[in-house]
């Protein structure tokens, strides 16, 4: 039987109570967001719920005495990164006081500016739709504005301790929620292409972005990147029923060195690519775009929309986040 209070008036003991809300199993996710000067900030927290699908809306709670609460009632945006089984070391740095938690993680601007930690299970990016007072916490209900996942086992969480998820996918449940990670490699005058081996050209992509420096290739060697010249390109869906694309501009590392390319990865010439072999028209959208942006030495990154999209135009040079802040607060 289940223990209880004595009586239903006595007073609550904060201890035991939280104990007791920690029998209830969750899993674990960093929620982030910017502060006033664009410094991005993130904790740990399990209190995440689904809210409604119509509008979609979701819930976190952040409580008042942590450091980064104003950050989060300020900013009008968010993200929640729900954690994969082997992100222990992720939870534990954001649930700590240091200062340099985006340190260890691939995180990028997806749609609100909130970063999202690329790596995690499932992520959520977030507009602020409404803040609500509860006691020592504060409500933040977010509107989710985009979205991703991946068929990795979640990270658990239970009496204060992690837990194991044993077999959480059924078979075929990500069929049409998946992200590709498409990846336009330049190397030289050309364009890498995988062939779709029906007599067509896509994309290299990855099953997530591992990290900016490599992008493992099934069949062959891990192809090596510049990481300074990563960069998010584009976000699209294509229809309702297939995944959505993120892809990636790059450059190859150590041109003119011998690369073991797999039989179905082949560079194209930038003139010479083929757009009547590409399997849907938003990806030769895409891919005519990039080669008037790569002629006129001047990219931008394209957000998918209903009235046909966005496109920020990136002028200057890249730099690394924290010289940029630094610079900043200058």
């Amino acid at each position: 039987m289940a223990e209880t209070a004595a009586r239903t008036d006595a007073p609550i003991d904060p201890i035991a109570l939280r104990r007791a809300f920690g029998t209830f199993v969750t899993g674990v996710t960093v929620i982030t967001t910017r502060d006033e000067d664009g410094s991005p900030r993130g904790m740990t927290a399990n209190s995440f719920t689904s809210v409604s699908l119509d509008p979609p809306l979701l819930l976190v709670c952040v409580a008042k005495a942590a450091s980064s609460h104003q950050a989060f009632t300020n900013a009008g945006c968010f993200a929640v990164n729900i954690l994969h089984e082997g992100q222990v070391d992720i939870s534990g740095t954001f649930a700590s006081k240091s200062p340099d938690k985006f340190q260890s993680v691939t995180h990028d601007h997806i749609h609100t500016g909130a970063p999202v930690l690329t790596d995690s299970l499932t992520w959520f990016d977030c507009t602020t739709h409404s803040a609500v007072d509860a006691g020592d916490h504060t409500v933040l209900i977010g509107q989710v504005r985009a979205f991703g996942t991946s068929p990795t086992a979640p990270l658990g969480f239970c009496r204060g301790r992690y837990a194991s998820v044993k077999d959480p996918l059924p078979a075929g449940w990500l069929a049409s929620h998946g992200v590709i990670i498409g990846y336009l490699i330049e190397a030289g005058d050309g364009l890498l292409l995988r062939s779709d081996g029906r007599g067509g050209w896509v994309l290299p992509s990855a099953r997530r972005r591992k990290a900016d420096s490599q992008l493992v290739v099934e069949g062959g060697d891990a192809l090596r990147l510049v990481p300074e010249e990563t960069f998010l390109y584009s976000v699209f869906d294509v229809a309702d029923s297939d995944p959505g694309y993120l892809v990636y501009r790059a450059r190859l590392a150590g041109e003119g060195e011998e690369v073991n390319l797999p039989a179905d990865l082949r560079f194209f010439g930038i003139d010479d690519l083929p757009y009547e072999a590409i399997a849907t028209h938003e990806l030769r959208s895409m891919l005519r775009r990039y080669v008037r942006e790569r002629q006129a030495g001047r990219f931008g990154i394209y957000m998918d929309s209903d009235d046909g999209g966005r496109v920020a135009m990136i002028d200057g040079e890249a730099r690394a986040w924290i010289q940029a802040s630094q610079d900043q607060g200058q």
